[in-house]
């Protein structure tokens, strides 16, 4: 079955990057047209934070604000996103999903940021 393994959070100060990577395992990334970014802080839902389509086509959440850049390798089966500039409010745990994947895909683990003013 399908996987997805995040990696690449941290703690970092305000103002600071972190570039966070998603592997897909157990099935051909390219067969998900449109991969994510989702975070999800504490006592708050998950939200998207930017997306990618397979003919390149990106949107990235309002409070992205030219801050952050996704991009996807099909061949390697990984999403990244690099976050620059980041900000207190930008703390939560990261993950990576298809957009409108079926429940029965299961969601990874994700990964923390932590920012830190």
């Amino acid at each position: 079955h399908v996987r997805f393994e995040e990696s690449g959070g941290g703690l970092v100060q305000s103002g600071g990057s972190l570039r966070l990577s998603c592997l897909v395992s157990g099935w051909d990334m390219a067969l998900f047209y449109t991969m994510a970014w989702y975070r999800q802080a504490p006592g708050t839902q998950r939200e998207l934070v930017a997306s990618i389509h397979n003919s390149g086509n990106i949107d990235y959440g309002d409070f992205v604000k030219g801050r952050f850049a996704i991009s996807r390798d099909n061949p390697r089966n990984m999403i990244s996103l690099e976050m620059n500039n980041l900000q207190d409010e930008d703390t939560a745990v990261y993950y990576c999903h298809p957009v409108g994947a079926p429940p029965d895909i299961s969601w990874g683990q994700g990964t923390q940021v932590t920012v830190s003013s």
